[in-house]
């Protein structure tokens, strides 16, 4: 048995690796240690969920954003951007339609947009959980000061979507801008854990810059951090930012890290990205087949859909929502899985409800983002 193959069956028993261990398998693998993990991992994901794929519903309701990350096409400088917002009543009405379609997850993401104060996203998230009390409100909206994140818990938000993009303090400053840091992104993962809700983190495979050594960090800060989520995709460039002419990442390795965080942890909700589908028309399909479990349709409305675009060639963008959730569960059922249209909590909080959040007193208070 080669070494690598040995490192899998290892991972697969314990839990982990040393990040050299990571390194290593990341570099050396080969197509035969990739079907091996796909297997391990596809088994581990069917023993604790079965064949039921999770569904939750993407609403990209504002393409502003304050902040200025080198990869990303809604930027805060890119004077191309075709930007919108959506009303409290068009976000509203939005997720009515999705409740009707099936979904049971709603996931509001948005740039940093000043636009809507802590107390209106709060607003909008009460209204949503009086209305669909049977359904997960799900918020990705960046960095915020701890009291903004206890108050859309307070309101009902029961997930937050933060992914951390590198744990290297040194790749992360290549990526963002100088008021950004890696320092206070794992401020906020740590406060909103404390704060009761369920957490995902996750960053980009084939970033500038990113070597093995790089995503062996981000597999052990994962296993200490212990999120719920974890959402990885390939880097893909967009147009009009500085990173334009930077290869895209693979897909093969995004494959193989989705494999690899299925046998860190077999509890874990991970994604079957749209950045997976975008490189590759069966992406999203290979995705699940190494180890994801959840797929995020867009119910962002026609009008807009194809102007949030954090990268080049997204698709989706001219599909309606229906039609998306239709697309998606034909594709899970030629690889034999089933769409699982419920909440879809992590299993060690299936059927807890929203809970008051604990005192803020635990995590170091997270420095507000700086004004736009």
């Amino acid at each position: 048995m080669s070494r690598t193959r040995r490192l899998i069956d290892a991972l697969a028993r314990d839990g982990s690796l040393s990040g050299p261990e990571f390194a290593e398998l990341i570099r050396a693998r080969d197509e035969g240690d990739a079907s091996h993990l796909f297997a391990l991992a596809s088994e581990a994901r069917d023993r604790v969920f079965g064949k039921g794929i999770f569904i939750r519903g993407l609403l990209e309701f504002s393409n502003f954003c304050r902040n200025d990350c080198l990869y990303c096409g809604i930027r805060r400088s890119n004077r191309r951007a075709d930007r919108y917002r959506l009303s409290k009543e068009e976000i509203l009405g939005t997720c009515e339609a999705g409740h009707l379609l099936g979904f049971r997850t709603f996931v509001l993401q948005s740039g940093e947009d000043p636009f809507y104060g802590p107390e209106l996203i709060a607003d909008i998230v009460a209204e949503l959980k009086l209305s669909f009390p049977d359904t997960a409100v799900t918020l990705s909206l960046g960095e915020h000061p701890p009291r903004s994140y206890a108050l859309w818990r307070k309101a009902g938000a029961d997930r937050y979507l933060l992914r951390h993009e590198t744990r290297d303090p040194e790749h992360y400053a290549s990526l963002h801008p100088r008021s950004m840091s890696i320092g206070t992104r794992v401020r906020c993962l740590e406060t909103l854990k404390a704060l009761g809700y369920q957490v995902g983190c996750g960053f980009m495979v084939g970033s500038p810059g990113q070597t093995p050594e790089h995503l062996a960090e981000d597999l052990l800060f994962i296993k200490g951090l212990r999120p719920h989520m974890v959402g990885i995709g390939p880097f893909i460039p967009h147009k009009d930012t500085p990173l334009a002419s930077a290869p895209a990442g693979s897909v093969d390795d995004t494959l193989f890290l989705l494999g690899l965080l299925r046998l860190m942890d077999p509890r874990l909700l991970i994604p079957a990205t749209t950045a997976l589908g975008t490189l590759d028309p069966a992406g999203r399909e290979k995705g699940v087949l190494a180890g994801a479990n959840v797929i995020m349709p867009i119910l962002t409305p026609a009008g807009v859909r194809g102007k949030y675009l954090l990268y080049d060639n997204k698709i989706c963008t001219g599909d309606s929502s229906s039609a998306c959730r239709m697309c998606v569960e034909r594709r899970m059922g030629t690889i034999g899985y089933g769409i699982s249209a419920v909440r879809g909590d992590h299993p060690d909080l299936e059927g807890a409800g929203p809970s008051p959040p604990p005192p803020l007193a635990a995590p170091a208070p997270a420095a507000p983002p700086p004004a736009m």
